[in-house]
Parts: C-alpha cells; sequence; structure tokens
C-alpha cells in the first residue's frame, strides 16, 4: 500500500490528486473544531459516556467527535448515505427514475440532483430532532427558544451539505470516494482515544482486563488479514474472442477474462445496514426516548442497541441484503453478456445471448453469496465479542475497523489503476 503511494506521488498529476485530498480531508477536520452557537459541549460529552455503545456513539464515531463536541459537522453525511439508500430503492421501483439512469451522463446529473435535494430535505429533519433531543433530553441549548433553534438548525444543515459537497469534490477531483473518505478520517481521527482506552484497560492490573485486551488485538489483527485476502478474491469468466480480418489486418483470437470480485460491493452494505439500523434509534432519542426507558419504545431501544444479540441478527441479514443489492447495481448480466456478444466473443461452451447471461447471473450470485456470508460474519465477530469480553466501545470500533480497511483497499485500488491507465497512455502516446 505504502509502495502504490510513494510510487503515485513521483507522477505529478496523482500528486495534485493527493494534495487535493488530503487538503479538503484537513479542512473537514478544521470544520469538526467549529462549535455551534447556543450549545454547551460538556453536557453532550457526559451524556455520551453514559451511553458509548449507543447508536449516538457510533453517530459521534463517524463524524469524528464532532457529535459529542456538538460541532457544526455534528450530524457527519449521514443524511447522504440515508438519501443515497432511497434513490437506489426508488431506482429500482420506478421505471422512470430507473430510466433516467441508463441516459448516460445527463441523466446521472439529474439524479444527483436530487439526491443533494432529498440530503438537503433530510438534514433539515434530523437537525429538528436533533435540536429537541438536546434541548429536552439532555438540557444542551443555553438560551432555549425560536431564534437558537433557527440558528442551531440551520448551522447543522448547512454543515451536512458542506459536507456533501466536499466528498463530492473529493470524488471528482481528488483520489477515491468522498463520501467513504469523509467517513474513513473520522473513525480515524478518534482511533487515539480508542489505543488510549485499550491501553489503560491493558494497565489496570486486572488479569481479565489484561487477557481480554490481548485477545481483542489479536482478534482485530485476524479480521485485518481476512479483509485484505477477500479483498482480492475474484472468479475469473475465460472470454474468447474470433478473429477477424478488416482489410489487411487481423484482430481479435485472443483470450481474456472478466474479473469478478468476491466483495465487489466493498464497505458500502455496512454504511447502508449502519445507517438503517441507526435510524430507528436516532428518531426515538430525538422524541426524548432512551435505551432502558420504561414502555414500549425503550424496551424496542435496548434490543436495538450494538450490545444486543437482536441488533446482531438483524444487522447480519442487511448487510447480507445490501450486498446483494449493491452489487445488482453495479452488475448488469444481460448487458455484460450484450457487450460480449457485440465485440466478437464468447464463453468457451456457451451460447452467445441467453445462455451466457443465465451463466455470468449463476457466477454472480454464488460469489455475490460467499462475499455476503463473509461481510456479514467478519461485521458481527466484534458485536459478539463486546457482548463476550464486555469492552466498552468494541462493537462500535469493530465496525469502523472494517469501514477503515476496507476504505483503505478501495483508494489503493484507485490508484493503482490510474497508475496503469497513465502508463498505457504513456506507452500509446
Amino acid at each position: 500500500m505504502f509502495e502504490t503511494i510513494r510510487n503515485a506521488w513521483k507522477v505529478a498529476d496523482l500528486r495534485k490528486k493527493l494534495l487535493y485530498t488530503i487538503g479538503m480531508i484537513i479542512i473537514f477536520r478544521l470544520g469538526s473544531a467549529i462549535p455551534v452557537p447556543m450549545l454547551n459541549p460538556d453536557v453532550m460529552g457526559e451524556a455520551l459516556k453514559a451511553t458509548e455503545n449507543s447508536l449516538l456513539g457510533f453517530m459521534n464515531v463517524i463524524s469524528g467527535g464532532a457529535f459529542e463536541n456538538t460541532t457544526i459537522f455534528a450530524m457527519s453525511i449521514t443524511p447522504y448515505i440515508n438519501a443515497s439508500i432511497i434513490m437506489q430503492l426508488l431506482c429500482v421501483a420506478i421505471p422512470a427514475l430507473e430510466r433516467l439512469q441508463k441516459e448516460g451522463e445527463e441523466g446521472r446529473k439529474k439524479i444527483a440532483q436530487i439526491q443533494r435535494a432529498a440530503t438537503i430535505v433530510l438534514a433539515l429533519i434530523q437537525a429538528i430532532g436533533l435540536y429537541f433531543m438536546l434541548d429536552r433530553t439532555f438540557h444542551a441549548v443555553t438560551n432555549p427558544g425560536w431564534g437558537a433553534a433557527v440558528v442551531i438548525v440551520t448551522t447543522f444543515v448547512a454543515g451536512t451539505a458542506f459536507l456533501m459537497w466536499l466528498g463530492e469534490q473529493i470524488t471528482e477531483k481528488g483520489v477515491g470516494n468522498g463520501i467513504s473518505l469523509i467517513i474513513f478520517a473520522g473513525i480515524v481521527s478518534g482511533g487515539p482515544a480508542m489505543a488510549m482506552s485499550l491501553w489503560t484497560r491493558m494497565s489496570s492490573g486486572n488479569t481479565w482486563d489484561i487477557v481480554s485486551t490481548i485477545l481483542l488485538l489479536v482478534i482485530a489483527l485476524v479480521v485485518i488479514a481476512f479483509i485484505v485476502a477477500m479483498h482480492d478474491a475474484e472468479r475469473r469468466i475465460n472470454v474468447q474472442y474470433a478473429k477477424r480480418v478488416v482489410g489487411r489486418k487481423m484482430y481479435g483470437g485472443q483470450s481474456t477474462h472478466i474479473p469478478i470480485k468476491v466483495a465487489s460491493a466493498g464497505v458500502m452494505p455496512i454504511i447502508f445496514a449502519m445507517s438503517i439500523m441507526s435510524f430507528p434509534g436516532t428518531i426515538a432519542s430525538f422524541c426524548g426516548v432512551q435505551a432502558g426507558d420504561q414502555g414500549f419504545w425503550g424496551t424496542f431501544l435496548t434490543y436495538l442497541t450494538p450490545t444486543s444479540w437482536v441488533y446482531a441478527i438483524a444487522y447480519f441479514f442487511l448487510i447480507i441484503f445490501f450486498t446483494y443489492f449493491y452489487t445488482a447495481i453495479q452488475f448488469n448480466p444481460i448487458e455484460m453478456a450484450n457487450n460480449i456478444k457485440k465485440n466478437g466473443g464468447a464463453i468457451p461452451g456457451l451460447r452467445a445471448g441467453k445462455d451466457t447471461s443465465d451463466f455470468i447471473n449463476r457466477v454472480l450470485s454464488k460469489i455475490t453469496l460467499a462475499g455476503a456470508i463473509f461481510l456479514a460474519i467478519i461485521a458481527v465477530i466484534p458485536i459478539f465479542m463486546n457482548i463476550a469480553l464486555d469492552i466498552n466501545n468494541f462493537a462500535i470500533g469493530g465496525t469502523s475497523l472494517i469501514i477503515v480497511v476496507g476504505v483503505a483497499l478501495e483508494t489503493v485500488n484507485q490508484l493503482e489503476s490510474q497508475m496503469l491507465m497513465r502508463h498505457y497512455k504513456g506507452f500509446l502516446e
């Protein structure tokens, strides 16, 4: 990975992209230190310490501590993620949006505009709920009233809108997926605090604390090794191209392959699943209901905390669902079969057209199932370990670790692809 970054740094164009990405991430981290006016951050910090493994705790982790410190980026990029999920579901359910998606660059631009508008609407709803939670549940608003509400809500919405723009700029002009890198930066910024927490546990002198922490670190290393191994695993479908004579030249005749990665969906299913799982708890928290409270909603939220078995099971199946869903958006077997046929290719032993698309679909289904189960198991291991070892915040920290490793690998892969593209371009010129 470091070798790839060092080689990319030697290419002027990629160096500019890397510097641009780093600059944008620095802006994000600086913004995470700007407090929202009329809010008391000390009250929020104390409240989150009492609910380390709550869904609000995870919201704080991905925002890089901005939620705990009630800064302008407190809501992070979660409204954008929710809007993205909604838009992708609507593109499948509504034929007009599906047609728009297939119209090429112009269609994608229109869908992006709709998604931006949906993000602002969701951010407004979340900001209003967050204001009521800060005021009524945590009493963090220093001077409650309409004036404070307008200022605080507007600041939260503006912060999310700015992060959305920041992510899009990184994707367009930098390296990697901007939204994923913002989440990555937020999680990594909390790494020193997590390391200090583990060190304090190791230094406590308690034998069980020392053993459980060592076991935790070993499991974390094993999880990272599995993620790296599965990230590069792929199934190759061989394709043979027929020879063609054009003028005096002969084209084709070579054999190639279509690589289908086991983990083609990356970490997006985990991010989507976490966003869905956090939604009911976040809404309930905004209404002043907390896990452990009396009544139906208090009990319901208790089952939805990241330390419960119910949460782990629901999280497991949501990851599998979103892996299939995200893969279905990325790969279209019929379109792939048509492209192979159009270019004079064929999969050995299969007829072009329906037989080819059916074969690709079968392979894709098997690979996706393996990848989905692997991703789901890796994601729930930290939750079960948290229940067994009783280590505060490990359920959240484990999921964060998976996201960090996944985003890092995807970004390095994109760097390698861009370097390879420039290598061939220079060769052809």
